[in-house]
């Protein structure tokens, strides 16, 4: 199952849209993860026609609009692998800890908020994926989001895609 991971579009305060480079990613995936700060209803309206969607809200999203519609924590089981989505997991000096005290029952753990990738795996065994942001690189050299494949339980090589300044 091909997935690709993008948080923190901040669509249209950061950008008008996507950029079509990612929208292409989303017509390949199989499933899409968005790890929250989305800012606009209209973006999470367009993705969940266009793909299967499994995404939480962000300190961004604002209103009960968005508490309605998508939880803090989205869990789904994809070829075996338990995923978790969710947008902060606060300082990096803690974020093992604190992930494999808040997600024991998890193998892969999506996150957003720093705008910066990341690509780890906890102590107890919890790959953790920040695809970054693919429309405010912040601090960051590039905008960038994640693809990756799920397999009978195993999860494939995440691979970074940068998009240019």
């Amino acid at each position: 199952m091909r997935l690709l991971l993008i948080a923190d579009t901040h669509v249209p305060q950061r950008a008008p849209d996507l950029p079509d480079e990612v929208w292409q990613a989303v017509d390949e995936a199989d499933l899409v993860i968005h790890a929250g700060d989305w800012v606009s209803l209209e973006l999470l309206d367009r993705l969940e026609a266009r793909a299967d969607l499994l995404g939480c809200w962000g300190n961004n999203d604002h209103g009960v609009e968005w508490r309605a519609r998508l939880p803090e924590v989205a869990r789904r089981t994809v070829e075996g692998v338990r995923v978790v989505v969710t947008h902060e997991t606060g300082d990096k000096r803690t974020r093992d800890t604190f992930c494999d005290t808040r997600f024991p029952d998890t193998d892969l753990l999506v996150f957003g908020h720093s705008h910066i990738p990341w690509d780890s795996t906890t102590p107890g065994g919890i790959r953790l994926l920040n695809p970054g942001s693919c429309v405010d690189r912040r601090m960051q050299p590039h905008r960038t989001y994640l693809t990756l494949e799920l397999q009978d339980g195993v999860i494939g090589e995440p691979v970074l895609h940068r998009l240019e300044r």
